[in-house]
Parts: structure tokens; sequence; C-alpha cells
């Protein structure tokens, strides 16, 4: 995994709201290096974003966490 730039953070962040259609997605730089990129939705972080470089492709893979807590209730 390598380092996302402010200009990639940018990028993926204009391209994630139009893909997924949420205005309130953000992509955060990490608070300090070595740490993860944060995608947050309204302010509240979902998950992390990591970039790899395989032979000069490079891809961005998106983790999201849920926690069953935040999940409505069965039915």
């Amino acid at each position: 995994m390598s380092t996302i730039s402010t200009s990639e953070i940018s990028r993926l962040q204009t391209t994630l709201r139009r893909l997924l259609g949420a205005k309130g997605l953000s992509v955060n730089a990490p608070p300090r290096p070595g740490l993860s990129v944060e995608l947050a939705v309204d302010g509240e972080v979902i998950g992390t974003i990591h970039r790899d470089d395989d032979e000069g492709e490079v891809s961005y893979a998106i983790n999201i966490i849920l926690l069953e807590e935040d999940l409505p209730p069965p039915v």
C-alpha cells in the first residue's frame, strides 16, 4: 500500500460523491503520516481507503465498517 496524495484525496472525494450520490461524503487525510485515509458520511467515519500501485496500475480499495448496533431492528 502506498501513500495517497492530497490531489488524489480530492479526486477520490469528487468521484465517490458522484458515483454514490452522496454530497455528505468526505475523504479525509490521515491526522498523521502512516495512518489510513478516512471515508466519512456527514462527519461520521465509515471506513478507510487504501492505495495500491501494482506495476504502474493504481487502484483504491475501500473498507467500509458497519456496526451491528447501527443497523435498524430486524423485521
